[in-house]
Formats: structure tokens, sequence, C-alpha cells
């Protein structure tokens, strides 16, 4: 963790995610809307919908959009059809980055996202061209403070894979993609409350950038999150304090 804080990055990073608030309902729609295309509207087998409604709830999205989006995922509205596509890249300094999609139009989407990796730095690879820097699992992290024994009573037996507290005294749970909900749901019971809870691609190495280089990446993974089918980037670039 030398050089950077985790709780700085993470904190810069949701503020971020606030101040995009209008684009974060519209790809909290289109998340309900294939999950319940792919799992069924109904949240009890559905685990994957009802992590986005929890989303939802968290962002204050309005009840009847996200019946809507439901609906319209389980056939009940006409609506568009959206197909999920992951695009693998190269930021500055080499940085890993995973960009995550839901497209109505395929086409357009890869222009778009080729289009910013080219503009501002960086370059689009292909699949599975930087995807074995990430795990793909569960993560749950808890604020410096927090109790690492009560994480980790409430957490393994829940089924996590791994509990581990950094320098700065914050705590990360990490599990399964399938999961998660069991272990979110233990460690809510106990009365801890994680400050990201999310099925994620982990990066397992980072790079750490910072001046120039640290401005012309978080450029890069702006104008990448501001399109339109983006849903989530991920990357193993991590920030200096002075920056985040």
């Amino acid at each position: 963790m030398a050089g950077h804080s985790k709780w700085a990055n993470i904190q810069h990073r949701k503020g971020r995610q606030d101040a995009r608030r209008g684009k974060l309902f519209t790809r909290l729609i289109k998340e309900i809307t294939v999950a319940a295309k792919l799992g069924g509207a109904d949240v009890s087998t559905n685990p994957r919908l009802r992590m986005a409604m929890e989303k939802a709830s968290d962002a204050n999205m309005p009840k009847d959009t996200v019946q809507k989006a439901i609906q319209r995922g389980a056939g009940g509205l006409d609506g568009a059809t959206y197909d999920e596509i992951r695009y693998e890249g190269y930021g500055i300094g080499g940085a890993a980055i995973i960009v995550d999609c839901m497209t109505d139009n395929r086409t357009r989407t890869v222009a778009e996202v080729r289009h910013a990796f080219s503009k501002n730095g960086g370059n689009l690879g292909t699949d599975g061209s930087v995807a074995y820097l990430f795990k793909h699992c569960g993560q749950l992290l808890f604020a410096p403070g927090t109790s690492e024994d009560r994480v980790m009573e409430a957490a393994i037996e829940a089924g996590a894979e791994d509990i581990a507290s950094d320098e700065e005294g914050g705590v990360e749970v990490i599990c399964a993609p399938g999961d998660f909900a069991q272990v979110k749901q233990a460690l809510d019971a106990a009365g801890l409350k994680a400050e990201v809870a999310e099925i994620t691609m982990k990066p397992l190495t980072e790079t750490e950038l910072g001046g120039e280089d640290g401005t012309r990446m978080q450029k890069l993974l702006d104008a990448l999150e501001n399109l339109d089918d983006v849903q989530q980037v991920y990357t193993n670039a991590v920030f200096d304090e002075q920056q985040a």
C-alpha cells in the first residue's frame, strides 16, 4: 500500500460516482432489465436482480422506475434488448482496464470505446489481454476501525474465502460471486456495514500513478465512464493521495 491510500482512492471513486447520479440511474435500469430478462422477476430466486435492486434502493431510485425495468426485462413491456459486452485495454503507464458495457448496438459501442481509448492515450486490446490481471469475486470493504474479529466471525461462517486487514486498519472480505449475497446478508445481520459491497473484478497487481500520468489516466477513465453504453470500468491503476 506504499505511496497511496486505499481509502482515499475509494472515497474519490464514490464521490465521482455520486456526481454522475443521472448516469447511475440509467445504468441501474439497464442492469435491472437484463437481470430480470436472464433470471426472471422473482428476487428470491434471482440474486443478480436482488443485488441490482439493492443498488437502486441505495441510490434512491423511485420504486415505479424499478418495477418498470423489471417488467420490461421479464417481457411485460416493450423496450430495447441489451447485449452484455466486455472490452479490455491499456491506459497510461500500461495500467490495465476492463470496460463492461450493455448495448443495443454493438457497432456503435465498440467504435465509441475505441475512440475513448485512442483519444486519451490508451489502447484497446484483444479479449483476454488484461483479464488475467483481475479476479472475479465478491468484495466487501470495511472502513478503518472496524473489528476484524467481528467481520471474520460473520464472514467465514457465511462462506467467505478470505478476510484481510490493511495497514490503514480497513478490513477486506473476498468471496466467490455466487456466495456474495449470503456473505453480505450475514455481515449486515451482524451490524457490519461495508463501505463498498459489490461483485467486481479485483486487480491482482497495481499500477501506481501520480502527477501528470495520474491526471491523464483519470481523464481516460472519465471518458470511458461517460459513454452511454458503459456500465462499469475496472482498472488496476491507483492514484497518489494528492489526486485521490
